[in-house]
């Protein structure tokens, strides 16, 4: 498979699972999930080692990805945050556009905290989707169990939810199976009262 960033110095880059092309941006994180694999030192998801030597540039995600019209989708995820990386990500979206592959960044929504601003214009046309994880109920158990660096946090991926809808056509919000606090109804109810989808995931899979 095209999975591996030949002529480059950077491991681990791309992962080819469920007819989707997986791009792994960082390493990194705005969250420190209680679930994440990485909490327990695994960084071995679905048999692949997700840990990065450094974050890979544009032209080493573009050779991991290889034609994307062999794909349904190429996603940008991994164990971290891509947004992080958002512009170099969106830059090689753009790219990747160019060729034919329908783009999808697996994210936890608090871009626009991190940036300081609304970037949800910013992906218009070159992302067609979005998988936004919502992890938790309210804001409460999110705070207990995603531990993010500020209590403002649950309330920023909401809002980021609403403001992405204008900009991105495909919304998928996500709660992880499988841990105790988490209320999976209650989840899906959130994705249906801000009109997007709602989607369970297992811990420890690519989505």
């Amino acid at each position: 498979m095209t999975m591996s960033a030949q002529a480059s110095n950077v491991s681990h880059v791309a992962y080819a699972l469920h007819g989707n092309c997986y791009i792994n941006v960082t390493n990194r994180c705005t969250l420190n999930c209680a679930f994440c694999p990485k909490a327990a030192g695994n960084w071995i998801v679905e048999g692949y080692d997700m840990h990065l030597d450094r974050d890979p540039n544009i032209k080493e995600m573009l050779v991991a990805a290889g034609n994307p019209r062999f794909y349904r989708e190429i996603v940008f995820c991994g164990l971290g945050e891509p947004t992080l990386r958002l512009y170099t990500v969106l830059e090689a979206a753009r790219l990747l556009r160019r060729r034919g592959a329908w783009i999808r960044i697996n994210t936890n929504g608090l871009a626009n905290l991190v940036y300081g601003r609304d970037v949800t214009p910013d992906l218009e046309g070159n992302v067609q989707a979005l998988s936004i994880a919502l992890n938790a109920q309210d804001e409460t158990v999110y705070n207990r169990v995603c531990r993010p660096p500020s209590p403002d946090a649950y309330r920023s991926l909401l809002d980021f939810t609403r403001r992405a809808r204008d900009f991105v056509p495909d919304i998928t919000l996500t709660a992880p199976e499988g841990v105790d606090e988490v209320d999976l109804a209650a989840c899906q109810r959130i994705a249906l009262d801000l009109g997007v989808k709602f989607r369970r995931r297992a811990c420890g899979r690519i989505d």
